[in-house]
């Protein structure tokens, strides 16, 4: 069962963590405003549908820290990333930009992808 008030200060923090106002937030997940407004109030407690929404618009959140409070939030991910020591693969390593040209691009996030279907999201600050 979850916790609807643990669950609301959580969703609290993911808007705050990405910078999002309640309007903002509900935009980019596509609901009605209304209907964060009600959630953080605890009115209305999220639909299945709602997190759905979460997770789709905002990958980094992880499903069981959201619920119910385990797992990690984007900036212990990012820590773990951090002080992570994955061996790269030369192969992509020779296709990696050369960083001593002048460019305008700037690496947003690397994705690596496990065969056991899990995955690591690393984000440039």
């Amino acid at each position: 069962m979850i916790n609807i008030e643990d669950f609301t200060k959580r969703l609290q923090k993911v808007m705050d963590y990405y910078g999002e106002s309640a309007s903002s937030f509900a935009e980019k997940i596509g609901v009605q405003r209304s209907s964060i407004s009600h959630i953080l109030s605890g009115r209305n407690k999220p639909s299945l549908d709602f997190v759905l929404k979460v997770l789709s618009s905002f990958p980094e959140v992880d499903l069981y820290w959201l619920m119910n409070g385990r797992g990690k939030f984007p900036t212990e991910i990012k820590n773990e990333a951090a002080t992570s020591n994955i061996p790269l693969n030369t192969d992509i390593v020779s296709e990696l930009p050369n960083t001593s040209e002048s460019t305008d691009k700037v690496i947003e996030r690397i994705v690596i992808f496990y065969k056991d279907g899990t995955f690591k999201n690393f984000k440039n600050s």
